[in-house]
């Protein structure tokens, strides 16, 4: 009987410790406090513009039409590049940039574009986008919305296979597996406009491209091209791929508009009239997009699509 009495109050000592020790380990979680899987995340909204603010354009009425519409939009704004024209300099930033779009600056992932590098190697902005432009100045980095991967690249420095931009791009995006992944940046390689006939300029990020096409990338957003077209899932090469990757142009944020030339392949809307932003929803498998006008002729385009599988 005391032997029979010893041996219950040994096992329920050690069963006390050994729970215990199990809730003192660092790996056992409860339920509560599990991560969120992808497709339990709530769509969130990405919305912005490239070739934003030209104080020489009506004391740049085209930026602060648009930056009415940010206003309204809630979510994370993305730029394009071409932030403050002509030339990117600090008063241009302080004068035509900051006083429209500069109210959205703490909400805002810039990509820098041409016009922001002529004067002093884009001085102006980096020190006035600081951290929001990416570590040590590079211009390109990568972040997290949603269930999204997000990517911004600098398509004014090197962008050739082996370079340095490319290649952190290949490992970031083999580090950062999602279903859904997103890059922008501002030369196009695919555009019907002005700049998509100039073959050099265009396959500047062709690269860039072949590495999202290869990981399957979803959506890329570009600008350069004062005016918004949008292309259908296509391959490197401009071939229609139902599992490619679909561009939008948005060079719409204020800072003049484009004619269009050539027609490109896999074109499917494009207008030349009106300023604008473009809104997408990013769920956890698919995604909305919706051009929204600030200024200029009346002009909407929308539509959904799953993400590549």
């Amino acid at each position: 009987m005391m032997r029979s009495l010893a041996h219950t109050v040994v096992a329920a000592v050690a069963a006390c410790i050994l729970n215990s020790a199990m809730s003192a380990m660092p790996w056992r979680q409860a339920p509560d406090a599990a991560v969120p899987r992808a497709q339990d995340q709530e769509p969130v909204i990405l919305v912005g513009a490239g070739d934003i603010a030209n104080c020489a354009i009506s004391d740049g009425s085209g930026a602060v039409a648009t930056a009415a519409l940010l206003d309204r939009i809630p979510g994370t704004v993305f730029t394009v590049g071409d932030h403050a024209y002509p030339s990117g300099t600090a008063k241009e930033f302080r004068d035509c940039y900051d006083a429209s779009w500069g109210r959205h600056k703490a909400r805002t992932r810039p990509a820098p574009g041409n016009h922001d590098y002529i004067t002093a190697n884009a001085k102006a902005y980096y020190d006035y986008f600081g951290d929001s432009a990416g570590p040590e100045r590079r211009g390109y980095y990568s972040y997290t919305l949603g269930a999204w991967h997000v990517v911004s690249l600098n398509s004014f420095i090197a962008a050739d296979r082996g370079s340095p931009q490319i290649e952190w791009l290949r490992k970031d995006l083999k580090d950062n597996r999602t279903t859904c992944t997103l890059a922008y940046w501002h030369i196009p390689v695919f555009s019907s406009g002005p700049h998509g006939s100039d073959v050099r300029t265009s396959a500047h990020m062709l690269e860039a491209w072949r590495v999202l096409y290869e990981f399957g990338a979803d959506v890329v957003i570009n600008g350069h091209d004062h005016d918004y077209e949008r292309f259908a899932p296509q391959d490197p090469k401009g071939k229609a791929d139902p599992r490619g990757v679909r561009e939008f142009v948005v060079g719409t944020g204020g800072g003049g508009t484009y004619d269009f030339r050539q027609i490109r392949p896999n074109s499917e809307v494009r207008n030349s009239r009106s300023y604008g932003v473009l809104k997408l929803v990013l769920g956890a498998t698919d995604y909305n997009w919706d051009f929204v006008s600030g200024a200029g002729e009346p002009f909407q385009d929308s539509g959904a699509s799953a993400c590549v599988p």
